[in-house]
């Protein structure tokens, strides 16, 4: 199978945002008598915040500190929805977040830095405000854009629909504000593309396809691709498919999708003491289960084996986003579950996804609770051994290219102890981690002339006896070693 990925994405970090409450600027004006809830409102308030694009700007020095070179910005085209996954004009970034200006400022900003910048893609569904539905609203079957959506029966019930009466046209997950594109009308299909040409033209370095499963066209999605990589070969397209993805990532379609499957072993293994178990009762997608190193050996195996090392290499590896509850959240506010799952996500293959403020140690639960806004002011609220853990565990990934396109092997998985080889050429990584509560010694089968710790980088030198080194590993914490 000959499959190509974007090269720069195997060594990128990501930093997902939620734009809406990231961070304001003063810089960006916006006409007056307009009303912002007070930024740090509770989530489950609603409403908008007032985050924008030159606020993301203002915050690169942050990032770059953090050790981040890759941004993954949520919905930021115009929608009457702060999370903006309710389009309504795809060819216009939102005036609240700054406007097409802002994101030029912060294109030409970022790519200044090194960093590149993936947009989210909302093309399954629109809004009730996009203008060809709201010309159906208007005319009804006189509308000459019928066709652009599915509608099963007049008059529409697009703001009253319950049980008895649901809403009479296709919309996502039934809900009337999302009214679902028909991708199979041309007109459709040539909008989607030149949405997707322009944007990537304006500089924007690649795609993430909101639940692109729910278009059943792989033949859309091939055009897709054709017309992305016309325009920007290097660009990146990741998928949000929560599940096994091969038929998507054959080389015809996506990059990589965000990697759920490696989400939940790692939140599941590392946090398995702590977990809110009731979580995954609430959300049937979500897959927590508290798991032992072998069961999680194998998942991590088994996620390596789905798909072509060009892929895998390029895979978002996640430990939270918008659409979950907060990491930390999930393992029950247990740093060290946390701290060791950062570790892993930094020395596994895949490029790492973190969700602004997380590595502050922002909680709470699903959506709208894991969408708070970042207490830029509130600084003393931050937890600062996190952050300084997160900076730290970027920079060691950013150090060795080993952690970051080398094979992979398991070494070692009983109990709460597990390790995994990563071999680059002539230099190898060892990676081991000690989920338990109490310190632990492991014995691991490695042929290497000279290995130096790296992480946490206390001066602990491994015991070596015929090819097997010896190692203290305290509890729970993880040990990284990197030699030839």
């Amino acid at each position: 199978m000959n499959v190509h990925t974007p090269n720069w994405a195997r060594h990128a970090v990501f930093y997902q945002i939620f734009p809406d409450r990231f961070a304001p600027s003063p810089r960006t004006r916006h006409p007056p008598g307009l009303t912002f809830r007070p930024w740090g409102s509770p989530p489950e308030e609603q409403g908008f915040h007032g985050g924008d694009l030159r606020g993301v700007v203002d915050r690169l020095d942050y990032l770059e500190e953090l050790g981040i070179n890759a941004l993954y910005l949520c919905p930021i085209f115009a929608s009457a929805a702060n999370h903006r996954y309710h389009p309504y004009d795809y060819f216009k970034v939102d005036p609240l977040l700054g406007g097409d200006q802002a994101l030029g400022e912060l294109l030409e900003a970022a790519h200044g830095r090194g960093m590149k910048v993936v947009l989210d893609g909302v093309f399954n569904h629109a809004s009730r405000g996009f203008w060809p539905f709201h010309h159906i609203l208007e005319n009804g079957g006189d509308s000459p854009y019928l066709d652009w959506f599915i509608i099963h029966d007049w008059p529409l019930r697009a703001y009253h629909s319950d049980h008895v009466n649901p809403c009479n046209y296709e919309a996502w997950v039934g809900l009337p504000m999302l009214p679902k594109l028909n991708t199979a009308n041309p007109g459709v299909r040539e909008m989607i593309l030149e949405c997707t040409r322009h944007w990537l033209a304006f500089g924007i370095d690649g795609w993430r396809l909101d639940v692109p499963n729910e278009i059943d066209d792989p033949e859309f999605w091939r055009d897709f691709r054709r017309v992305a990589k016309e325009v920007n070969p290097q660009a990146y397209l990741c998928g949000e498919i929560w599940v096994d993805a091969r038929e998507w990532l054959q080389g015809d379609r996506f990059d990589g999708v965000m990697n759920y499957l490696f989400t939940w072993p790692v939140l599941s293994f590392f946090g398995r003491r702590t977990l809110n178990t009731a979580y995954p009762e609430q959300h049937p997608h979500i897959g927590l289960k508290a798991l032992q190193a072998p069961a999680f050996a194998k998942a991590m195996e088994q996620t390596l084996q789905l798909y072509p090392r060009a892929v895998t290499e390029v895979q978002m590896n996640l430990i939270g986003s918008h659409d979950t509850a907060r990491a930390l959240w999930m393992v029950g506010g247990d740093r060290s579950a946390l701290e060791l799952a950062v570790l892993m996500q930094m020395t596994f293959p895949g490029a790492p996804c973190i969700y602004y403020g997380d590595e502050i140690g922002l909680t709470g639960g699903h959506d709208p609770y894991c969408r708070g806004a970042f207490p830029w002011e509130r600084s003393e609220e931050w937890d600062r051994q996190l952050l300084e853990h997160y900076r730290r565990a970027i920079a060691l990934r950013h150090a060795h290219p080993v952690l970051r396109t080398g094979d992979f092997a398991t070494l070692h998985a009983q109990d709460d102890l597990y390790a995994f080889a990563r071999q680059l050429e002539g230099t190898k990584a060892v990676v081991a981690f000690n989920a338990a509560r109490e310190t632990a010694e492991v014995e691991l089968p490695v042929s290497a002339g000279h290995l130096e710790e790296v992480w946490p980088g206390d001066g602990q030198a491994p015991s070596v006896n015929g090819g097997k080194i010896k190692l203290t590993l305290p509890a729970r914490q993880g040990r990284v070693l990197v030699g030839d």
